[in-house]
């Protein structure tokens, strides 16, 4: 049997050469501007940096222009961050929080809430890793977020997702897996009661 020659197009595309997202673009956008307000970079390489960051079309090109700055919180230098319900149950938020790349929360029999309304994150995207377990899980995320769900496996008790697939410019993605268990998994937006928090007190972290 003759093998069939490879097509160059199947060939895996090196992580550099990948296209940069609108979000990225922003990120490093934003990474300079920081920069500046620190005393790293003058005003004037502010805007030649920021010039070739908006015209940057690959990660490479991208790289190049932060390769001499301290790097971003990015999900892949991060540790994951492990929330067990256990017996009484534990919580994120809704206070300010520093939000890895990875999350992963097991409900356990006491249930976990992972509230990001308050959060500030420049992240792309967030992975979260949920298990229902007993009591479920609960994600409260901001107006303006937008979850992807295809990856969690329902279970006993379900998956209830309420957000709308509307998402802002510069806001992480909530990518959600895990599995409902018997207690489920709902990600929503905040409720009525969390909305009213939010407004009385729009500064408190």
């Amino acid at each position: 049997m003759t093998a069939q020659p490879r097509d160059p197009s199947s060939r895996p595309v090196p992580s550099g050469e990948l296209r940069a997202s609108h979000d990225e673009r922003e990120a490093v956008v934003e990474q300079l501007r920081d920069a500046a307000a620190e005393g790293r970079i003058d005003f004037d390489e502010l805007d030649s940096r920021l010039e070739q960051a908006l015209k940057a079309k690959t990660h490479a090109e991208l790289a190049v222009v932060t390769a001499d700055l301290p790097r971003l919180n990015l999900p892949e230098s991060q540790p994951p961050l492990v929330l067990k319900g256990g017996m009484s149950g534990a919580s994120r938020g809704p206070g300010r929080w520093d939000v890895p790349g990875h999350v992963i929360a097991h409900g356990g029999v006491g249930g976990v809430k992972l509230d990001f309304t308050r959060v500030e994150c420049r992240l792309t995207e967030v992975a979260v890793e949920a298990h229902g377990d007993t009591s479920g899980v609960t994600i409260v995320i901001p107006d303006g977020w937008a979850a992807d769900t295809s990856g969690i496996d329902p279970g006993v008790g379900g998956l209830t997702d309420t957000t709308t697939p509307e998402r802002l410019p510069g806001t992480p993605l909530i990518r959600l897996t895990g599995s409902g268990g018997v207690g489920g998994v709902v990600i929503r937006h905040p409720n009525r009661r969390e909305r009213r928090k939010l407004h009385s007190n729009p500064m408190r972290g």
